[in-house]
């Protein structure tokens, strides 16, 4: 069972930059559909990317598009995100997930497995 642990979170102000890991307890976690959510208090889990098992596909959600870039080390066990231009409506609780499945995998329920998240606050 893949252990996940996000890191990198904080309190910034808008304009500001952050990057976000993922670090996996398994080296075959390259090897998985992995993905980043975020939800912020009192709204469902959002998606906000998510990279191909083979790494080559990575698709971002139209809010976080052309502003967050996610990458991960090539048979390694670790996600990044990294986030520019933060806005305040970025602020939310950010996972990491990882899936068994393969293909086009934009909702939580494909997800078999979930870090604890890490904060990011972004201040006006």
């Amino acid at each position: 069972q893949v252990q996940l642990v996000e890191s990198g979170g904080g309190l910034v102000q808008a304009g500001d930059s952050l990057r976000l890991s993922c670090t996996a307890s398994e080296r075959t976690f390259s090897t998985y559909t992995r993905a980043w959510f975020r939800q912020a208090p009192g709204k469902e889990r959002e998606f906000v990317a998510t990279i191909s098992s083979n790494g080559r596909y990575i698709h971002y959600s139209d809010s976080v598009k052309d502003r967050f870039t996610m990458s991960g080390d090539n048979g390694m066990n670790t996600l990044y995100l990294q986030m520019n231009n933060l806005k305040p409506e970025d602020t939310a609780l950010y996972y990491c997930a990882a899936s068994l499945q393969v293909g086009y995998l934009i909702e939580a329920h494909w997800y078999d497995y979930w870090g604890q998240g890490t904060q990011v606050t972004v201040s006006s």
